[in-house]
């Protein structure tokens, strides 16, 4: 009888030690299926390009294929807020766009998720340069120029965007501060529909990525005035920066990072930064994508996630100067 007490016991000790080490053990094995990753834009946008550059090589550290699903539309909060609601067991991550993400914190009202609260950084992934570009019907040659011209006729010139809310309107907006100028931001739905309008020269200027136009800068259809990184790109080496041409400080990148539902186990967070960061230091990829104006490097989450807060202050003190109405 005493016997039979003690195998009891013995067998529910064993029972109790499997069941703490479940979660442990299906950590251990992570990942045992494909992984998904959300690109809160379009296909074929700079975006989108990174993630699947990244993602290739990805799937071949993790040995699990990984499939990139693209959840377009709201100002990137739609793919956003699908991630931020999913399980939280790192089987569906989001390549955030962390300037418009940080936006939408203070523009949106409601975005459907809380950027800090329900999002925990893994990664940053890398930077795409944003240039001041113009039609070549507009007479400047500089920023100089085109500030002068702005003044001297407050509200005539026109700052065309990807769309109301994101990191180019925002930027733009940025731009009008810092120069004290009147110029009308017209959005349009996308990079493809802004451009046409920029080389006939129905819309002024534009404060927009890189990629787009550099066959139309190879060709002469459109004039660059500045980038808006804190340093000159390699591409353009000729190209000053908006701060060396007289707004010290100012810098604006589309910046991107790998997210993952807050609640994620720390384990799994730190093998997907490990992978991650082996991944971004390939210096064959980093070839690839420098060419398309994209520079890629990896972080610790603590420092995605600093990032982050400097990004959310920012914006919010754009939006705040700009007199911008909270959507």
């Amino acid at each position: 009888m005493h016997l039979n007490r003690y195998l009891k016991a013995l067998l529910a000790i064993v029972a109790f030690g499997a069941w703490l080490s479940a979660p442990v053990q299906a950590q251990d094995t992570y990942p045992s299926k494909p992984l998904k990753v959300v690109v809160p834009f379009p296909a074929g946008g700079a975006t989108d390009i990174l993630t699947r550059a990244i993602t290739e090589k990805l799937a071949v550290k993790l040995g699990q294929s990984v499939v990139i699903e693209n959840k377009p539309g709201a100002g990137a909060n739609i793919g956003a807020a699908y991630v931020a609601k999913a399980a939280p067991d790192g089987y569906t991550l989001l390549m955030g766009s962390i300037g418009s993400h940080s936006i939408a914190v203070s523009y949106y009202k409601d975005p459907g998720y809380h950027f800090k609260k329900d999002l925990t950084a893994i990664s940053t992934a890398g930077t795409l340069s944003n240039i001041v570009v113009v039609g070549n019907e507009l007479p400047v040659k500089n920023l100089t120029e085109l500030v002068a011209l702005a003044k001297k006729d407050p509200g005539k010139l026109t700052c065309g965007s990807s769309g109301t809310g994101g990191l180019i309107h925002l930027t733009c907006e940025m731009f009008k501060v810092a120069a004290g100028v009147d110029i009308l931001h017209i959005p349009y739905k996308g990079t493809s529909l802004l451009m046409p309008d920029l080389i006939s020269g129905r819309v002024t200027m534009a404060l927009d990525t890189l990629p787009p136009y550099l066959p139309m800068l190879k060709d002469g259809k459109v004039r660059a005035l500045a980038i808006t990184t804190a340093k000159r790109s390699a591409l353009l080496p000729d190209l000053p920066t908006v701060a060396e041409s007289g707004y010290p400080g100012f810098e604006s990148v589309a910046s991107y990072g790998f997210f993952a539902p807050t609640g994620t186990p720390p384990a799994i967070i730190a093998r997907l930064n490990r992978d991650i960061n082996t991944v971004l230091a390939d210096p064959e990829l980093k070839a690839k994508l420098v060419q398309q104006a994209i520079e890629i490097e990896g972080s610790t989450p603590d420092a995605l996630a600093a990032f982050v807060d400097g990004e959310i202050a920012k914006w919010a003190a754009v939006i705040k100067a700009s007199n911008i109405q909270r959507e």
